[in-house]
């Protein structure tokens, strides 16, 4: 009885999905982050993503001395953000993979949507850090609570949604409960 039930049930998930986020999780922190750009990369972006978004709109930017891939972005006339590897998001879409590989669904479903839901949790966090800048830019005083506070339970949230719908819209436990 255990056995089946470690097969399929909740057991399995939970184990499954803390393995595959053990096992992503240190190859980001022991290879990943020490022998690749790839923070800098996903920081470079959401940099560029969010001085587009200002320079659209007409607002003056801090020209900072950073190399080709920067750290800092601002509007001119605030002292800027600071994002380093903690807020870029890459944890979030490791979490994301190993749930989502984990709870039961069809593979051809999981290969569009895992790389679906990693954009959208990029795009999310560049609509925080856009946020984050024109806080530091108003009122400097809100940045802690908000990028603390905010924008983890938003983001944080969308993820949870992302899970929802996963469940919800692709796993097979789902219809056969629906069935009579």
């Amino acid at each position: 009885m255990l056995a089946a039930y470690f097969k399929k049930g909740p057991l399995r998930f939970i184990l499954i999905s803390v393995s595959l986020y053990a096992g992503l999780y240190m190859l980001y922190e022991f290879y990943l982050k020490p022998y690749t750009k790839l923070d800098e990369y996903i920081i470079h972006n959401l940099i560029s993503v969010t001085e587009s978004f200002y320079s659209a709109t007409g607002f003056d930017l801090i020209q900072y001395d950073d190399t080709d891939l920067r750290t800092r972005v601002g509007i001119a006339g605030s002292t800027g953000v600071f994002i380093g590897e903690p807020c870029n998001g890459f944890v979030l879409f490791i979490l994301f993979l190993a749930f989502i590989i984990a709870f039961p669904g069809p593979a051809m479903h999981k290969l569009w949507y895992i790389p679906a839901g990693i954009l959208a949790i990029h795009i999310i966090n560049a609509v925080r850090v856009t946020a984050l800048v024109y806080i530091v830019y108003k009122k400097p005083e809100w940045l802690t609570f908000n990028h603390d506070y905010t924008f983890t339970i938003l983001v944080y949230s969308f993820v949870f949604l992302l899970w929802w719908l996963w469940i919800n819209k692709f796993s097979p436990l789902r219809q056969t409960k629906a069935s009579p």
